[in-house]
C-alpha cells in the first residue's frame, strides 16, 4: 500500500498510513486522494464542524469494503481534539469528537472517514441547536430539479419569516437549507419549526412537497424530512465526501446558483479549484443568529386554528408527548397498531 506519508495541516503534522489504497475503485481514488481533497477543503469543512459533536461514516477499505458510523471518539484520538458529551433518545451517552482545528479533519481521514455528521449543536450547550437544517429529499418519479424549484420556494418562505437559508447539495439527488438560529430553544422546539416550515411548503406546492412521514403517502414528491432535526439525527456536512462510484462531495451553493449549478459538477477532483478559486460561499454563515420565535408562532396557529399538532418521529425514538399513533396508515386502516419503519 505504500509507505506512510506525512501532511502538513495548518501547522500540525498528520501521518497517513496505507496512501495508495484505493477507495474509489471507479475513478481510481486512494486514500491520499481523500486526506489531499480534506487538506484542499480545510478551511471550509472546519467552519461547518467547528466546536460540533461528530459522527464519522468511516470506510477503511474503500467503498467497496464494510463501513460503519462511529459516534464515540475513537480510541487514540489526539489529545488536541476535544469532545462532548452527548445523550442519545435512548437515554445512553457517549463522547463523540468535535473538530477545532483543520488537522483533525485529516487525521479522521486518516481512519477512513468519507463523511461527516455533525450535530447541529456547539460542544459548550449540547442540548439547544443553533442550526435548523432542512432537508428536501427527492422521492421516487422526481429529481433534482424537482428539489430546486421546492429549493427556491423555501426561500421565500423563511424570508417571510425572518431567517435566511444557506442551501448546499446533498451529494445525491437533494438539498439541504441551513438556518443559523440563537441557541435558545429545544431540540423538540427545533423540531416543531422545522414541522411548521414543512406544512407552510404543502399549502403553497401541494402537489410538489410533502412531509407525510410514511412512504405510501409522499407519492411523487419533494419529502421535507422535518425529522432530520430530532436528537442524533444530523445532515452531512459541508464538503463531506459521499460513499458514491463517482467520489460526489455535499458543495455549499450561493443561491443564484440553486439550478444553475449540479450535483454532478461537485466531486473530490473539482471541489479544491472551486475552493482555491472561490473560498467557502458560506463563510458568513456563524455571523448570523436568527430567532425561531415567527416559526414557532406559525406552528402555535397551525395548532390553535387548524388542529395540526405533532408528527411521528422515527421508529427507534421513545414515544413522545403529543405524538399522534406511530403506525403506518395502510396498518391502520386495516385495525393494528404499533410502530412501523417509514
Amino acid at each position: 500500500m505504500g509507505d506512510a506519508v506525512e501532511l502538513q495541516v495548518a501547522g500540525r503534522t498528520v501521518r497517513l498510513s496505507s496512501p495508495d489504497k484505493v477507495f474509489f475503485p471507479e475513478r481510481g481514488y486512494t486514500k491520499l486522494d481523500v486526506a489531499r481533497y480534506y487538506q484542499a477543503v480545510a478551511p471550509g469543512i472546519l467552519r461547518a464542524l467547528r466546536e460540533r459533536p461528530t459522527t464519522l461514516e468511516r470506510y477503511p477499505d474503500g467503498i467497496t469494503g464494510e463501513w460503519f458510523f462511529q459516534k464515540r471518539a475513537p480510541k487514540g484520538m489526539p489529545d488536541w481534539i476535544p469532545t462532548a458529551h452527548i445523550t442519545f433518545p435512548s437515554g445512553r451517552s457517549a463522547d463523540e469528537m468535535c473538530p477545532t482545528e483543520q488537522a483533525a479533519v485529516v487525521w479522521a481521514a486518516q481512519y477512513g472517514t468519507l463523511t461527516f455528521h455533525p450535530w447541529p449543536v456547539r460542544r459548550d450547550d449540547v442540548d439547544h441547536p443553533d442550526e435548523l437544517r432542512i432537508d428536501l429529499d427527492p422521492q421516487p418519479g422526481t429529481d433534482y430539479e424537482d428539489a430546486v424549484r421546492a429549493a427556491h420556494e423555501l426561500r421565500a418562505v423563511l424570508e417571510e419569516f425572518g431567517v435566511r437559508g444557506w442551501p448546499k447539495t446533498s451529494g445525491g439527488r437533494g438539498l439541504h437549507v441551513f438556518v443559523p438560529i440563537e441557541p435558545r430553544w429545544t431540540f423538540t422546539q427545533v423540531r416543531r419549526a422545522a414541522i411548521a416550515v414543512g406544512r407552510e411548503m404543502e399549502r403553497r406546492m401541494p402537489e410538489q412537497v410533502t412531509i407525510k412521514w410514511w412512504k405510501e403517502e409522499r407519492g411523487a414528491r419533494i419529502f421535507l424530512d422535518y425529522n432530520q432535526t430530532a436528537r442524533d439525527r444530523t445532515i452531512a456536512s459541508a464538503y463531506s465526501v459521499r460513499p458514491r462510484p463517482n467520489a460526489p462531495v455535499s458543495a455549499p451553493l450561493r443561491w443564484e446558483e440553486v439550478g444553475v449549478a449540479h450535483p454532478q459538477d461537485f466531486d473530490l477532483a473539482t471541489m479544491p479549484a472551486r475552493f482555491a478559486e472561490l473560498g467557502d460561499v458560506h463563510a458568513d454563515m456563524d455571523d448570523h443568529a436568527y430567532s425561531l420565535e415567527p416559526l414557532l408562532e406559525l406552528a402555535a396557529r397551525d395548532e390553535r386554528d387548524h388542529g395540526l399538532g405533532d408528527l411521528p418521529y422515527p421508529p427507534e425514538y421513545p414515544k413522545m408527548p403529543g405524538e399522534p399513533k406511530r403506525v403506518q396508515p395502510s396498518r391502520a386502516r386495516a385495525g393494528e397498531e404499533g410502530p412501523a419503519a417509514s
